[in-house]
């Protein structure tokens, strides 16, 4: 008998079991659906030996160096900012967007004066949104953001999500501002790091613990029984102190609202004898056809620097369809006012029940980065320990 059940072996899934089976002595069960551990983090080493990130490209970066101490207790950590580069207009310009992007797509005379016009508009600030670019006073600097709207955001995006950007909550525009100085970093966070021996291995050892047991390909919704009576959930009619779901909620709910729609991927990959193929890890190309980015693995297998063949992956995006042969795993919930409302008439009807806990970025249709799922699933673990010091 378990007293807790967590659906989901990421990163949601992954803490929460760990805590509550090592800070509460509970019996945890963990559930995945899948064949492997770690959720879309999940790597493993291809034929080549180069360390492949399945479900896309992965990087830690935060701003709390707490997140960091916590993983080193699963896997040695070693520091890797993320560089970037994207396709436009057939050459290869800085990304993120920086003053030097400028100077690439403009040319250095225009860019001199603009230049001066960011600075004096935008004092004391690094990064600004692309749409507070656009809707700036400032005529010149209006345009560029309409310039690199139009040539790179408005295109990645539709593709991306398969909307028009006015169809996406504001969150999704502006997750990636343009950096208002020579920064190359994708993100500018303080602290970014990648496990030494790849996620999966600290997926491992995060989830090796005597209190808990692991089931893999089981879909653990068929076995979810709702007690309304008594505000429970159930698993196989049996009680548990806590059940914890990082899956799709409307899907937890048998859509009982209607599908919430989330977006999918199309993995590409290419080996090929080379030392390295792209300019730079990751690649973005907002103008090409069908496809968004490019990941060449190498770049961050730090190991593998001699090794005479490289692996790349291109990313094709894709409506997510449950049944399909290809788009079959759901990737990012597609965030606007229409699928907000309906993911709240999911999420009021989950409080009725007390043990029920919802984490992660399926189950509480968030576009949650790495960072933010590892500091949000700590608060929800207070909130577990706050129900369970009630019941004592």
């Amino acid at each position: 008998m378990y007293d807790a059940i967590v659906v989901g072996t990421g990163f949601s899934g992954s803490i929460l079991a760990r805590k509550l089976a090592e800070e509460k002595n509970m019996k945890v069960l963990v559930v995945e659906q899948r064949n492997h551990i770690a959720g879309n983090m999940y790597d493993e080493v291809n034929e080549e030996g180069i360390l492949i990130q399945k479900y896309g490209p992965h990087f830690l970066n935060t701003n709390c160096w707490w997140i960091i101490e916590y993983l080193s207790q699963y896997s040695e950590m070693y520091e890797h900012s993320t560089k970037l580069l994207s396709y436009i207009d057939e050459k290869y310009v800085q990304l993120p967007f920086n003053f030097k992007t400028m100077q690439q797509l403009i040319g250095c005379k225009q860019a001199e004066i603009l230049l001066k016009k960011f600075r004096q508009n935008f004092i004391g600030r690094d990064r600004v949104p692309i749409l507070e670019i656009i809707s700036s006073e400032d005529k010149d600097i209006s345009a560029y953001g309409k310039l690199l709207f139009e040539k790179a955001f408005k295109t990645y995006t539709s593709k991306m999500w398969g909307l028009d950007p006015e169809q996406l909550d504001i969150y999704i525009m502006n997750r990636v501002p343009m950096a208002l100085n020579y920064d190359e970093r994708y993100l500018n966070k303080d602290f970014q790091y990648l496990p030494k021996y790849g996620f999966t291995k600290l997926f491992e050892k995060m989830l090796d613990h005597e209190n808990i047991n692991i089931e893999l390909n089981t879909d653990a919704i068929p076995n979810i029984n709702f007690d309304d009576e008594n505000n429970k959930v159930l698993y196989k009619n049996k009680k548990v102190e806590v059940l914890i779901f990082t899956g799709m909620i409307d899907e937890l709910f048998n859509y009982e609202y209607g599908a919430l729609p989330y977006r999918s991927l199309d993995f590409k990959y290419e080996t090929v004898k080379a030392n390295k193929i792209l300019p730079a890890e990751v690649c973005s190309y907002p103008q090409a056809k069908g496809y968004t980015r490019k990941t060449e693995y190498k770049w961050f297998n730090w190991h593998k620097e001699n090794c005479e063949y490289t692996t790349v992956v291109t990313e094709y995006p894709l409506q997510y369809d449950k049944y399909a042969e290809v788009g079959n795993l759901p990737y990012y919930p597609i965030m606007n006012d229409k699928n907000n409302k309906v993911y709240k008439q999911y999420y009021n009807k989950s409080k009725r029940y007390n043990n029920l806990f919802l984490s992660g970025r399926l189950a509480e249709y968030k576009y949650f980065n790495m960072d933010v799922v590892i500091e949000h699933t700590f608060n929800r673990y207070k909130e577990i320990e706050e129900y369970l010091k009630d019941k004592e």
